[in-house]
Formats: C-alpha cells, sequence, structure tokens
C-alpha cells in the first residue's frame, strides 16, 4: 500500500537539551511523527558514535577524551563469541539500549505510555558512518578490518528491530532511520568502499527494520550520489532540502523507481542552526514548492514522468539535520517553525 504523508512533520535525532522527559513531551505535541531525542550533551555515551556501542567487541570508551576506538591488539575471539552467540539465537532483547547510553528514548517511551497516537521514529547510526568514524589503536578505520565489519553492520542491524519493537508496542507504526553522514564522502579518495558494498551493507538494516513490520528511512545530511541510496531497499530517503534539494534533481529515474515502488522522500527543509530567525515558515514552504517544481522540469526534460504533486503527496518534512550541536533556543525555534511549516504546505 502506497503511504502518503503529504508534509508531515517528523525530526533528525539529536538536540542539544538536557532533559530528555521535557523534550519528548514537546516532540509528541509538536510532531505528527515523534522521535526519540538523542541528548549528546547530556552524556558522551549518547553521541552518535557511542550510543550503539555497547555491545560491539573491542570497543574501549575513554570518558576522559570522550571517544571511543577498537582495540585489536588482543585477542577478540571471547568478544566476537559474546556478540554472535545473542545474533545467532535471534536474542533481539541482548541488542538493546542500556538507559545510561539513551535516556531520550526511554523518555519518549514513557511519553508515549500516556499519549494515543499512531506514530513513532528511532534512528541508528549507519554502519558505513559508524564504520568509517570510529577506528582502531592505530587510526584505522574500523569498517576496513573484516572481524569488525561484520559485527558493526549486524549491531546496528539488530538495535534498530530492538527500537521498532519497543516503538510499535506503543505506536503501530513506527520508522527507524539510519543516520549515515559520511555518506557524503562516498566516490571520493576518503572511502575505499565500491558501491556493492555499501548497498549491501545498508541493505542488511533496511531489510532488518522491515522485517519487524516497521519503514526503514536513512538520512545523509550533505549532498552525496543519490542513486546508491535510491538504488537499496530503503523506504524513505531524507536529505537537507534547505542547502542541497537541486542536487535530487540530477536523479530523476531513480527517484521515478523510487517512487514506483512505494518511496517516500523526507525533505530536511527546515534548517537547524541560527538561519532558523532569518527564515519563515511561509517561505521555506515556497522554497520546498519551487525545489518540487524544479525536479518534475528537470525530469521531463530527460523523458522522465515525475510531478511536483506526486513528490508533495509522498513527502514527509523535517529539520535538515540533527541539532545537537546547537542551543535549546534554536533547536526549539527549529521545531516551531517545523509545524507551522507543515501546515503552510498543506493549506497549499
Amino acid at each position: 500500500m502506497t503511504w502518503n504523508p503529504t508534509f508531515q512533520t517528523t525530526t533528525v535525532g539529536s538536540f542539544p537539551h538536557r532533559d530528555g522527559g521535557q523534550l519528548s513531551q514537546k516532540l509528541v505535541s509538536l510532531l505528527d511523527i515523534p522521535a526519540w531525542p538523542q541528548l549528546p550533551r547530556r552524556n558522551f555515551r549518547e553521541s552518535m558514535y557511542v550510543q550503539y556501542s555497547a555491545l560491539m567487541p573491542g570497543t574501549v570508551l575513554d570518558a576522559a577524551n570522550e571517544k571511543i576506538l577498537f582495540d585489536t591488539t588482543g585477542d577478540l575471539s571471547e568478544a566476537l563469541e559474546l556478540f554472535y552467540t545473542p545474533y545467532l539465537s535471534d536474542d533481539v532483547d541482548a541488542f538493546a539500549l542500556p538507559p545510561t547510553y539513551a535516556a531520550g528514548f526511554y523518555a519518549l517511551l514513557e511519553v508515549l505510555k500516556a499519549t494515543p497516537g499512531d506514530w513513532a521514529k528511532g534512528q541508528v547510526t549507519g554502519p558505513i558512518s559508524f564504520g568509517l568514524t570510529v577506528t582502531d589503536q592505530d587510526l584505522r578505520a574500523a569498517l576496513y578490518n573484516e572481524t569488525l565489519a561484520d559485527p558493526i553492520v549486524k549491531n546496528m542491524a539488530m538495535n534498530a528491530r530492538w527500537q521498532a519493537r519497543q516503538l510499535r508496542a506503543l505506536r503501530p507504526k513506527t520508522i527507524i532511520f539510519v543516520d549515515e553522514p559520511y555518506m557524503a564522502a562516498f566516490g571520493s579518495a576518503f572511502i575505499a568502499l565500491e558501491r556493492e558494498q555499501v548497498v549491501t551493507m545498508l541493505d542488511e538494516v533496511f531489510t532488518a527494520v522491515q522485517q519487524e513490520g516497521a519503514l526503514a528511512g536513512v538520512h545523509c545530511c550533505a549532498n552525496t550520489d543519490w542513486s546508491v541510496l535510491l538504488s537499496t531497499q530503503v523506504d524513505i530517503l531524507n536529505l537537507d532540502a534547505y542547502g542541497f534539494l537541486e542536487n535530487l534533481a540530477l536523479y530523476p529515474a531513480e527517484l521515478r523507481t523510487f517512487l514506483d515502488r512505494g518511496g517516500v522522500v523526507a525533505w530536511g527543509i527546515v534548517p537547524n542552526n541560527e538561519q532558523v530567525y532569518d527564515v519563515t515558515a511561509h517561505g521555506l514552504a515556497q522554497q520546498l514548492r519551487a525545489g518540487l517544481a524544479l525536479i518534475e522540469a528537470k525530469a521531463k526534460a530527460r523523458g522522465v514522468h515525475l510531478l511536483a504533486d506526486e513528490l508533495a503527496e509522498r513527502s514527509l518534512i523535517t529539520t535538515s539535520c540533527g541539532m545537537g550541536s546547537t542551543t535549546e533556543d534554536v533547536a526549539d525555534r527549529a521545531l516551531t517553525l517545523l509545524a507551522e511549516t507543515s501546515h503552510s504546505l498543506q493549506r497549499g
């Protein structure tokens, strides 16, 4: 069944707040699809590269310097056995987010229990971004270590399944985003991965989410080769439409195929920084409408039938990226602006 959200709202995970309870109340009241908040300023364990690492073999947390790395100098066989035993027995609960790593997740669950609604969103750091950002003791990216690459992918897939189960117990319609900021460097000298490797790794996480009856999304907060992400099994593509919408217009055939199989685009049209004070909901709505018209025109020039009105029906809107590095005032303004922009777009 095709889903036509028509500019409903959700958001990317990170926030500058430290109180997950009050923030979760706000997210549930303002957003059509509330997402649990990642709170990196509350504790470094809630940063996107530490938050999902509790079960991964060989990880070392340096709390003093707020860093995470893999130590591969010793024998990892016991740690690998501890990881693969629950994986092979399909023990999804073993991959739960510890409360000390994700206070925002549990805060949102409490609010959802007391609030009726259909939708909720979770998120997990993508295996590409995690594996290329977190290194071993010699500063080699973990994803290039064959012993570590497979656990990284499977850990994210299993945690995504666990999140989907927790959220679906409270909200029947659930989305899990895979956050892949590092995909902005795909195709450059900074990533020594083939296209097929990237698609295979991502699809393992996406299909795990879908196995739990949830929708799988992917977020990239800068420009990338969108044909790679569009060729995966993902259900929702989330991009920074405030800064990079026109780049998606370069891929009309791939976008057409994505829509034909039921895909939805989540347009990150609301800025995630101080620019929120320089824009209006009406202006952002106009900017997005103009972008959809541009995509239609570019598609027509290439012989691809892709209407702006169809795109509008198959659209969510979000902030352009997470807001963990900004101020609470900016984040609060962005949330209000997001809701107002949705209303402006839906009024036409």
